[in-house]
């Protein structure tokens, strides 16, 4: 438990950073947008206008969409944009139908959709919940869970109490962790 040793300031600095909400770590051009989705997963047109330098970059998306650098697909009820390169993993793990024609090379089974997915989703979050990625996701709680159990014995997420003030257990990145420790 180490909710008593973090400080909350350093943790939001941290999340910040890797959500690319900071000014140096937000999308300058719409290849930068593409580039955001390919880092960060899954974005909603909302949640992508707080990662660009300036809103006019915005009308970009559409572009990349009919370009097919991004897709627009309903996630957890929500419409959302991801990376095309992400398609088959987005396919695999929350059994989303893809729009036709994207080439055969996206469409390639994914082996471990899912981890993937919380793995993108560890990396690009401060201390989170199995709940928080379950609903970021709308996957059942179960199947999160032996994902993270997963990458804990790899050693890439680390379970705990990490948040100061905080009453359930959390998962965090290991490097994520490094960083708020620094």
């Amino acid at each position: 438990d180490l909710r008593e040793l973090l400080d909350a300031d350093a943790i939001a600095e941290v999340e910040e950073t890797a959500q690319c909400l900071i000014e140096s770590h937000r999308a300058r051009s719409a290849d930068g947008i593409h580039d955001l989705c390919l880092r960060l997963g899954d974005l909603s047109r909302d949640e992508l206008s707080l990662r660009v330098v300036d809103q006019s970059l915005l009308e970009s998306v559409d572009r990349l969409v009919r370009a097919r650098r991004l897709l627009e697909l309903r996630i957890a009820g929500e419409r959302r944009l991801i990376a095309a390169e992400d398609a088959a993993r987005y396919r695999d793990a929350l059994g989303i139908p893809l729009p036709p024609g994207l080439p055969a090379s996206l469409m390639e089974p994914v082996a471990q959709p899912v981890l993937e997915l919380v793995r993108r989703y560890a990396r690009t979050h401060g201390p989170f919940t199995g709940r928080d990625a379950a609903n970021r996701f709308a996957l059942d709680a179960a199947v999160i869970e032996n994902a993270l159990r997963l990458l804990a014995h790899e050693g890439r997420v680390l379970e705990g109490g990490f948040r100061p003030g905080g009453l359930h257990r959390e998962w965090c990145d290991a490097e994520i962790l490094r960083q708020i420790r620094r």
